[in-house]
């Protein structure tokens, strides 16, 4: 994420990523405290709150917050096991965590005047990569070597014929599998940016009068889709990763 300097009417000014507190240089590096750090901090402290609120009390009759907790936790247990099976349980804290992660900075994404972390392709490859690598650890781990055998098509045609065309489907698999955290991240961040775009250019037709009328309208409206496309998109990025950790068990 880098500054870039936009007028401050343009719909991309919202995008900026801007420093609160300088801070010394880290081996080189610019460690200051920006407003992608402060809502990332958040986003840790919403989450914490969320969970400490719903079972602060746990009863066997649950309470609001309790049943939001449980609701949550069960939705992605159930995601993950639905999708990539009882194995991926142990590794349900990493996922429910990205999951939870990134619903929150999606959400606090559309307060107004806030920062939408999740904007940020840095931000969202980062995600993708840990799963990547992650999953793709798991997998040369469960199956050694033969995990491989994941980028060889089955059924190809005997003789030479079907050799060039299996040595043409492998480097086809492989790097279709090299592109997952790059899609996986232009999704997230792509659908953040651009639903903002679009609620800050809407925002600016809503005048006085008869004529803002409609633009009012249709950016309430709009602000839900958007919060129903937050709560889809942190959904979509777990689900995909449950995907790519049910090729790494079951090499499917």
């Amino acid at each position: 994420m880098t500054e870039a300097a936009h007028p401050p009417h343009s719909p991309l000014a919202q995008f900026e990523v801007k420093k609160l507190f300088t801070l010394p240089e880290l081996f080189g590096y610019d460690i200051s405290f920006t407003n992608a750090s402060l809502f990332m901090l958040l986003a840790v402290v919403g989450v914490t709150l969320f969970f400490g609120l719903g079972m602060r009390r746990a009863a066997l009759v649950p309470g609001r917050f309790q049943c939001m907790v449980e609701m949550t936790y069960n939705f992605i247990a159930d995601m993950l096991t639905e999708t990539a099976g009882p194995e991926a349980m142990k590794y349900f804290p990493i996922i429910f965590s990205l999951f939870i992660f990134i619903l929150f900075c999606n959400l606090f994404g559309m307060i107004p005047y806030s920062f939408t972390v999740t904007s940020h392709i840095i931000v969202t490859f980062a995600f993708a990569a840990f799963a990547f690598i992650g999953v793709t650890c798991i997998g040369f781990y469960k199956h050694g070597l033969h995990f491989l055998h994941f980028f060889v098509p089955s059924g190809l045609p005997g003789g030479i014929g079907g050799i060039l065309l299996g040595a043409f489907m492998v480097v086809v698999e492989f790097f279709s599998y090299l592109a997952r955290p790059f899609s996986l991240s232009i999704r997230l961040a792509a659908n953040m940016m651009a639903g903002h775009t679009l609620l800050k250019i809407m925002a600016g037709f809503v005048g006085v009068g008869l004529v803002g009328i409609f633009p009012f309208a249709f950016l309430l409206i709009f602000t839900g889709f958007e919060i129903f496309v937050a709560c889809l998109q942190a959904y979509i990025f777990a689900l995909l990763c449950s995907v790519y950790l049910n090729d790494a068990l079951h090499m499917h």
